[in-house]
């Protein structure tokens, strides 16, 4: 017995878009707001309550906060893989989603055990849902149709509506009744993603599309290969839990780790199985695939290095925003919607705008896109470093140099990301795009070392509640500019290389 299949003509469209495009906007998008919602409170709840009276609650947020977004990004590898191999998309965004809303309700419990066990439950459910989702869309689209790219950044703009309104909501919840409140709002959030893409699935607006792969019967009854799954998910929780707990560095005791915790050396471990078997696939490739997917992991790898300082706005900058900005309207876990507003305001135009280039033949290919994306988070963290000097006699910013780096970021992360998520699907063999997706999704969580890495360097060490000001200004702006550095220098490499990459995409655009 064989799948049925579907074609890419006879799906009811919207805009000249796949209907199923906005069923996965919706559902992404309520998944984002608990996704968000939750984050834009972490680091903030970790230093003010989880961490209150340890003289280094800063470098244990940061070793917290980096090794849970490590997690929840690895895990969609496995996912992938398991998706490709078992599940398949929708069994996998359903299992995903209820692990995930678990974990936001677990969170709304006032308890520091409960606390680890719910960012756990979230690691798992995000490793199947977060892949399986982005690879769904890809599925609605031919190789190669121009309206792809458009399609992706439509989609990515329902992820930044619910990155946007989450942490106006659930940080006013949070500031106003409690953080238990906010975290609570999430939970609800993903339950409404999960409804509206059973809705989709119903009106079987995705025709055959999604289903777990075909496989012949065994005579023998054995257990199910998916109840497996779902059984070795619930058991990696409080594995994972205990990984997440275990925050104090293996060097403590003067041993050869450093500030290294269990999670940061698994997570080498990790990345070196990962190229491993990345070396396998490109061995087993033909010629024309192991091209395309050289340019796929070299993408990845300096994806890695954006979403690197692209996610210290929700630990560093945060931070910062709390400590040292003269915020206007808006509290410190609010500042995490500015990214996601000018998103907003700006994908439609950007997604336009490659449109009209590739009517005029001179759309730039994604390595050109790539290096004026990390040009652009240089130049935004060299506007940060730039706001030392405009601070008061109390070490406090002007509200618009935040604004203005939030803006300068997501130009560079609509430059990348979308095209990039775009092209992992374009480059990639059929028999293994969703692993590819979850490899893509792996540059986030090597990002989170990253974002780890800096948090730990610019952690300040007080009780008070209320530090900041002169104390914190200094160690904050000397640390964005080294960043900016980093940045550019990274775009300027991308540049030089982007004629050969280019040759090597073909004519993947």
């Amino acid at each position: 017995m064989t799948e049925a299949t579907s074609t890419y003509d006879d799906q009811p469209t919207v805009f000249g878009h796949p209907k199923g495009l906005f069923y996965l906007f919706f559902a992404e998008l309520w998944e984002r707001f608990s996704f968000y919602g939750m984050r834009a409170l972490l680091t903030l709840y970790m230093v003010n309550v989880i961490f209150e009276a340890l003289l280094a609650r800063d470098f244990a947020a940061a070793a917290v906060y980096s090794s849970y977004g490590s997690l929840v990004y690895a895990s969609t590898v496995i996912g992938g893989r398991l998706s490709d191999s078992i599940l398949g998309m929708r069994s996998s965004i359903f299992l995903g989603g209820i692990l995930m809303a678990v974990g936001h309700f677990v969170l709304a419990i006032e308890n520091n055990l409960a606390f680890f066990l719910a960012l756990a439950f979230i690691v798992v459910g995000n490793g199947f849902f977060k892949p399986n989702i982005s690879t769904f869309v890809g599925t609605l689209y031919e190789d190669g149709d121009p309206k792809k790219d458009s399609g992706f950044t439509i989609f990515y703009m329902g992820i930044n509506i619910g990155g946007f309104v989450a942490p106006l909501l659930c940080g006013w919840l949070g500031a106003t009744y409690g953080w238990h409140y906010g975290f609570g709002l999430a939970g609800i959030g993903m339950l409404t993603g999960l409804l509206v893409f059973w809705h989709g699935i119903r009106t079987n607006v995705f025709g055959e599309r999604g289903h777990a792969p075909v496989r012949e019967e065994s005579k023998s009854k054995k257990v199910s290969p998916k109840l497996i799954v779902y059984v070795l998910s619930v058991l990696a929780v409080p594995v994972i839990a205990w990984l997440l707990s275990s925050y104090k560095p293996l060097g403590a005791d003067g041993t050869f780790f450093g500030d290294q915790n269990i999670v940061n050396i698994i997570f080498k471990l990790i990345g070196v199985a990962v190229l491993v078997y990345l070396g396998y696939i490109m061995y087993q490739a033909t010629l024309d695939e192991r091209k395309k997917l050289f340019v796929a992991v070299f993408i990845t790898l300096f994806m890695t290095v954006f979403w690197g300082f692209h996610e210290l706005s929700g630990s560093v900058i945060t931070l910062f925003a709390a400590r040292n900005v003269n915020l206007i309207l808006i509290d410190a876990a609010q500042t995490n919607a500015l990214n996601s507003m000018y998103i907003i305001i700006l994908s439609i135009p950007i997604s336009l705008m490659w449109t009209y280039l590739s009517k005029k033949k001179i759309n730039p290919r994604t390595p050109y896109k790539f290096a004026m994306g990390l040009a652009f988070a240089g130049i935004s963290f060299y506007i940060l470093a730039l706001s030392g000097g405009s601070a008061d006699g109390e070490g406090m910013v002007p509200f618009s140099y935040l604004m203005i780096m939030y803006f300068l970021i997501s130009v560079g992360e609509l430059f990348m990301s979308p095209v990039g998520l775009s092209k992992i699907t374009d480059l990639s063999p059929k028999r293994i795009v969703a692993f590819m997706m979850g490899v893509w999704f792996l540059s986030s969580a090597f990002a989170f070392q990253i974002v780890g890495f800096i948090g730990k360097k610019l952690a300040i060490e007080s009780t008070d509640k209320n530090v900041g000001g002169l104390e914190t200004i200094g160690v904050y702006t000397d640390g964005f500019e080294l960043i900016a550095y980093y940045a550019l220098g990274a775009a300027v490499i991308v540049l030089i290389l982007s004629p050969i990459l280019s040759k090597l995409m073909g004519k993947v655009h």
